[in-house]
């Protein structure tokens, strides 16, 4: 039995999403009225087909100057990332946190057979954290014997070898 929740019990199911079509100012008044970091781009199968963050919509001012010519660059389609990292619906919490420390994104798009389900965030894991039982490990089994020590400086008072 696994010991963590899955992060179906966590993601978001009602997203925002943009088309690549969406105009980007559009896009941009969505996101900072509804305070978002960013949203999955649906093409017109309703499939990922990207994400688009705040850093993507920084571009535009970096971008424009370069380009001479920004009012070419006017939809979601022109900032938005392709490249998408997604995590599976069969996956855990301690999944997506490790997904998030060692990628640094702040939201993962949440797949099943390939079709977007949801979105899990930072938040979402941390709320899972609260309502996590006490008891549960954090150390790994293979791990009994042999923790590794923590370096001092990331010593608390809630640390074993403290």
């Amino acid at each position: 039995m696994n010991q963590y929740p899955p992060v179906t019990k966590f993601m978001a199911t009602k997203l925002i999403t943009f088309t690549p079509e969406t105009p980007i100012n559009e896009a941009i008044d969505t996101i900072l009225k509804k305070k978002i970091s960013g949203a999955p781009v649906l093409n017109e199968k309703n499939e990922l087909a990207g994400m688009l963050s705040e850093v993507d919509c920084l571009r535009i001012l970096l971008e424009g100057p370069y380009n001479e010519e920004p009012e070419k660059m006017t939809t979601v389609a022109d900032y938005m990332s392709t490249s998408v990292k997604t995590i599976s619906a069969d996956k855990t919490i301690l999944d997506a946190a490790y997904e998030f420390v060692n990628s640094g994104f702040k939201r993962l798009p949440v797949t099943d057979k390939g079709e977007l389900i949801g979105q899990i965030s930072r938040v979402d894991v941390l709320r899972a954290i609260q309502k996590m039982e006490p008891h549960i490990k954090h150390v790994p089994d293979s791990w009994k014997g042999r923790q590794p020590e923590l370096p001092n400086h990331k010593k608390s008072r809630f640390s074993e070898n403290a």
